[in-house]
């Protein structure tokens, strides 16, 4: 039977097309998302123990209202921003989930979705199959970051939300208080919706401080946050997340999030219930991580490939054009093929399609691969 698609405009996601290569090739992977590392063994043992104790029934629609409530006490105690468990919490099958439930729940037909590019493959499509229409904002500068006036211009009475993701995926780039203070200058006297995706809230480095758009009273009172426990915790496969929203917001987002989802799986839930009481864990993320980009710029000294700055996540990238003036996925393609490694071409995460030699390496793997895979691109 011919199917007729509704989506004919989607492609597909640039890493699922690589895959096989990957495989054939078998290449160092540094194009995943995913960590390379084992999560605590002391997780481990907290979701036996909630298997065995037989909570394996469905959970709470809105999530388990112990991991709601460690999740509230965290962004107060983090962000001096109280929401409610009950009302203002509700746990995902991870972040982009979150970001689509939201979407789905506060964009009408026509109305407008301001994006900055690059940005994560999940948005501009959960945008348009609810009717939305997807605005995009380039970043600019050769290390990427917002130009708040281009923003401006962009704005109309059309805007209904603004999508933001900081610590930012896939550039590293992190916004800062003036950004905060920028943005809510914006949207003041309108009715625009903030999205705020913050996966790498513990990922932050040299010593910066994240910006949740919780801490900004103004902002927050018209913002959904969305996170993920997966990324922090080693547990990306779980798809485990979470929403914060003022009440009014947050009751349309369980609207949508009930019809689509029911329930997150509830003995995961639990076991990161109680392992955000070892807060230590995700306290001490950013000095790890800090260490692997370190780590990884030290093994790549003799390369010519050229480091952009990177302030916060897993993720750096680096300038190929002293290599190639290839376009970046075919520069991409011949890593795979003739050097066995996999990276991520900046062009996957871009829309409105510019041409930068910038390609996006994954640092969050064990130090031998990470060895390995630098030597190999040293060699170009």
């Amino acid at each position: 039977m011919k199917i007729s698609s509704k989506f004919h405009n989607l492609e597909s996601n640039f890493l699922t097309k690589i895959k096989p290569l990957i495989d054939e090739y078998q290449a160092i992977n540094l194009a995943s998302g995913y960590t390379g590392f084992h999560c605590a063994p002391k997780l481990i043992e907290l979701v036996e123990k909630h298997l065995r104790e037989g909570l394996n029934r469905y959970a709470q629609s809105a999530g388990e209202l112990e991991l709601r409530t460690k999740v509230s006490d965290k962004l107060n105690k983090l962000y001096d921003r109280y929401y409610k468990p009950e009302t203002e919490v509700t746990i995902t099958a991870g972040a982009a989930q979150g970001v689509y439930t939201a979407i789905a729940a506060l964009v009408k037909e026509g109305d407008e979705v301001i994006i900055f590019e690059p940005a994560n493959e999940y948005y501009a499509p959960a945008i348009e199959m609810n009717g939305g229409q997807v605005r995009t904002v380039p970043m600019t500068g050769e290390e990427y970051h917002i130009d708040w006036e281009l923003v401006q211009q962009v704005v109309n009475n059309k805007t209904r939300m603004i999508i933001i993701n900081s610590p930012h995926s896939p550039t590293g780039w992190t916004m800062g208080e003036i950004d905060m203070l920028r943005l809510q200058k914006i949207i003041n006297g309108t009715k625009i919706i903030i999205l705020s995706e913050e996966t790498f809230e513990h990922v932050i480095f040299d010593g910066n401080l994240h910006q949740s758009i919780s801490c900004f009273p103004k902002l927050a009172e018209r913002s959904v946050i969305v996170s993920s426990f997966g990324e922090a915790y080693h547990v990306t496969g779980w798809q485990i997340g979470y929403c914060a929203a003022p009440e009014e917001i947050m009751r349309e987002f369980r609207q949508v999030h009930e019809a689509m989802m029911y329930s997150v799986n509830s003995p995961f839930q639990l076991a990161i219930a109680d392992y955000l009481d070892y807060k230590e864990e995700y306290k001490k993320l950013s000095t790890f991580y800090q260490d692997k980009r370190d780590a990884f710029l030290r093994m790549m000294q003799g390369s010519k490939l050229k480091p952009l700055k990177c302030s916060g996540t897993f993720f750096q990238l680096f300038d190929y054009s002293r290599i190639s003036e290839e376009k970046d996925r075919d520069f991409v393609l011949k890593l795979i093929k003739e050097h066995r490694v996999a990276t991520m071409p900046i062009s996957a995460f871009i829309k409105e399609r510019q041409q930068r030699h910038h390609i996006r390496i994954n640092f969050a793997k064990p130090d031998a691969e990470l060895e390995e895979a630098a030597k190999r691109l040293c060699e170009l």
